[in-house]
């Protein structure tokens, strides 16, 4: 397997163990406590994450079909792609907001069956990689569902998908541990 698909399975599998061990033993109030008015709960950023993936997802996939194969060793994103993930995707401490678009909204409340839901969504991102580790993910390009003007290389929308778990995870950690959570489950 290329080193960047065994890198990017890894960080999905620490996603996973991470939304587990964020979420284990929480009442339905927990998962779903904000914070502040507009900010997530621990719910709703598992929940954001399992629709991006879900949208994302497929048309990397599409985009792959019917390829010519050439597997990279490395995902090398251009300029652009550098940017957007470094000023709208990669976890950062300075907390800057970037308003999410409508159609990755989570919903007000969330059920505990959004770790399913979550680890469903990296079940799926661990099948795209697997048939796009074979092909040159520097040059095939995908149109973005969420901002439909910009085309980004495969291996930048998976480098994207990774990167933007690690940002909501350590927002739903930042939830669990900030002042008010309700320590009791009810």
């Amino acid at each position: 397997m290329a080193s960047w698909a065994e890198r990017l399975v890894s960080e999905l599998d620490a996603a996973d163990e991470a939304a587990r061990a964020l979420t284990e033993g929480l009442s339905a109030e927990q998962l779903n406590w904000q914070p502040a008015a507009g900010v997530w709960s621990v719910g709703q950023c598992l929940e954001h994450l399992s629709i991006f993936n879900e949208l994302y997802l497929p048309p990397i996939a599409k985009a792959l079909a019917g390829k010519a194969k050439g597997a990279v060793a490395e995902i090398t994103p251009g300029w652009f792609g550098r940017f957007f993930i470094h000023n709208f995707v990669e976890p950062s401490t300075s907390q800057k907001k970037a308003g999410a678009p409508k159609k990755i909204v989570p919903g007000s409340r969330v059920e505990i069956s959004v770790v399913d839901r979550f680890a469903a969504s990296n079940r799926l991102a661990r099948e795209v990689i697997g048939q796009a580790r074979e092909y040159n993910v520097n040059q095939i390009r995908f149109r973005n569902p969420l901002i439909p003007v910009i085309w980004f290389t495969t291996g930048t929308g998976l480098e994207i998908v990774s990167g933007h778990e690690r940002r909501h995870l350590l927002q739903a950690q930042r939830v669990k541990t900030s002042a008010g959570f309700p320590r009791h489950s009810s």
